[in-house]
């Protein structure tokens, strides 16, 4: 039997999907989920990174490309609603920031890493060209 996945967008999603339990192989697994992050909200995140960096912010005196503020926003993101975070010696010593994927972020928790750097901004003064309109 194939895998199936089952978005509940309405009541006959739902309907399939207990239909389907029903006639699952014995030692199937189920599993429900929110629903992952949107290209919307991923191009919107690298868009605001994008502007950061651009803006010429400084994190610890030093401007930051896209790429670091990501790390920073999702890292600082994660300590803010209480979402692990491990800092280890890298293989050669340094000290790295194993995070998240934002990737496999729920919708919910893109909203809030978008948020949550929006309010970074307006906390720090940074302007960013990025439409809030969509």
């Amino acid at each position: 039997m194939n895998n199936q996945i089952f978005r509940f967008s309405h009541g006959e999603a739902r309907r399939r999907a207990a239909a389907y339990c029903m006639i699952a192989p014995d030692g199937s697994i189920a599993e429900f989920k929110d629903a992952s992050r949107s290209l919307d909200q991923n191009a919107k995140f690298h868009a605001l990174c994008s502007d950061v960096a651009k803006s010429g912010a400084k994190w610890m005196g030093k401007t930051r490309t896209a790429q670091q503020w990501k790390v920073l926003f999702v890292s600082g993101h994660a300590i803010v609603t209480g979402t692990e975070a491990d800092v280890v010696p890298g293989l050669e010593g340094e000290f790295i920031n194993i995070r998240e994927s934002t990737a496999a972020m729920s919708k919910k928790r893109g909203s809030g890493l978008i948020e949550y750097v929006l309010a970074w901004c307006a906390g720090n003064d940074v302007k960013i060209e990025w439409s809030d309109d969509d």
